[in-house]
């Protein structure tokens, strides 16, 4: 499926490992490939290892352009990818972050860390705050994200978090399954 025409790239968030079940490097591997293959650009944190290597290579041998955001802090550690379209350096995280909001038309979210969840995070809220439409994609590799997925749900029924706020952050099971929701507006 083409995805809607306001989309011409999309951010993914994800781990710089690659998580202990081949799975995960798998589904960040088919991500790469489903974004290329729709048509659509890749944005992503500009590095060369874990999930993050995964979906920009496969992306890359699937002839998609991607462009990688890389703050200064991380480019001397050796995992800056050096085979991409393009490959951005700013002196901060928070520029990184600002930098991906800008260039992505969507946000794609496989497993990672805190720094995965930190993304997830301030880019639903932003949603939030209405401070972008764009929409935001969790893809829910083995059940990784199922425990915040049950925490949004409890802080819904507690009060915290208005049920049209929840359904701001979308869910799939797979990289098709993204991809298809894209496609669908």
């Amino acid at each position: 499926m083409t995805p809607a025409r306001s989309i011409h790239r999309v951010a993914v968030y994800c781990g710089s490992a690659d998580g202990i079940d081949p799975a995960y490097r798998t589904e960040a591997a088919a991500l790469g490939s489903a974004v290329a293959r729709a048509g659509l650009g890749l944005v992503y944190g500009g590095a060369n290892v874990g999930l993050m290597g995964a979906v920009a290579d496969a992306a890359l041998a699937a002839g998609g352009e991607v462009i990688g955001v890389l703050p200064e802090v991380l480019s001397g550690r050796e995992i800056a990818h050096t085979g991409l379209t393009r490959l951005e350096t700013v002196a901060t995280m928070h520029e990184r972050k600002a930098r991906m909001v800008h260039l992505a038309d969507a946000f794609l979210i496989l497993p990672g860390g805190y720094g995965t969840l930190d993304e997830l995070l301030e880019i639903v809220t932003w949603s939030q705050l209405r401070l972008h439409a764009k929409p935001c994609i969790l893809i829910n590799t083995l059940g990784y994200w199922d425990g915040l997925l049950q925490f949004l749900d409890s802080a819904v029924a507690a009060g915290f978090l208005k049920a049209e706020n929840r359904a701001l952050l979308l869910v799939a099971s797979n990289a098709p399954a993204a991809i298809e929701l894209l496609a669908a507006g």
